[in-house]
């Protein structure tokens, strides 16, 4: 049975699982810096880091965003060993039933098999991809906006609230508001 279970940084060796798995499946501009994840993990009132265990065996891990009206799900990665093996399909049905609402995440845009194959995967769970132009704001100044898409799934209307939902993101996970 998956469990997706929050992990603060005084649970030493999850959070270190959790932490290391994190930099190994994303690259540098791709996360905030380390003491700013602790620091989100242990006080953020809307931030959940979470380590995803099966049997008392460490998988993988997930972290997403409360929004007032959706989740938001940051980042999400499977042990290495363990990928291709359906788990990351199993712990997204789990969190849909877990979070109970809708929920938004970015994904790298059909560029390449990778990106692609990662769409279908999200799509084959439901998600919807929407092709409005987004960019993922740095998460340290110096660095430069990533090109995304957004997903979702759930009772949201991206149609008509693609500009709020991007909005909170860029406010709450970002710290960056847009320039009228």
């Amino acid at each position: 049975m998956i469990e997706i279970k929050q992990v603060k940084t005084q649970d030493e060796a999850n959070y270190a699982f959790v932490e290391e798995l994190m930099h190994a499946a994303f690259p540098h501009e791709e996360r905030r810096d380390t003491i700013q994840q602790r620091e989100y993990s242990d006080n953020h009132a809307l931030f959940r880091n979470n380590i995803i265990m099966e049997n008392g065996n460490r998988i993988g891990m997930i972290s997403y965003w409360v929004m007032e009206n959706f989740y938001y799900i940051e980042h999400f990665a499977i042990a290495p060993a363990l990928r291709n093996g359906g788990y990351g399909k199993r712990v997204l049905e789990t969190i849909k039933e877990l979070l109970k609402g809708p929920i938004v995440l970015e994904v790298e845009e059909p560029n390449d098999e990778m990106s692609t194959r990662r769409i279908q995967f999200y799509k084959r769970l439901e998600f919807i991809l929407h092709n409005t132009s987004y960019v993922q704001p740095p998460y340290r100044k110096g660095d430069n906006g990533l090109p995304m898409l957004l997903m979702s799934y759930g009772n949201i209307d991206m149609e008509s609230c693609f500009e709020k939902v991007r909005d909170i993101l860029y406010k709450e996970v970002y710290g960056q508001t847009l320039e009228s």
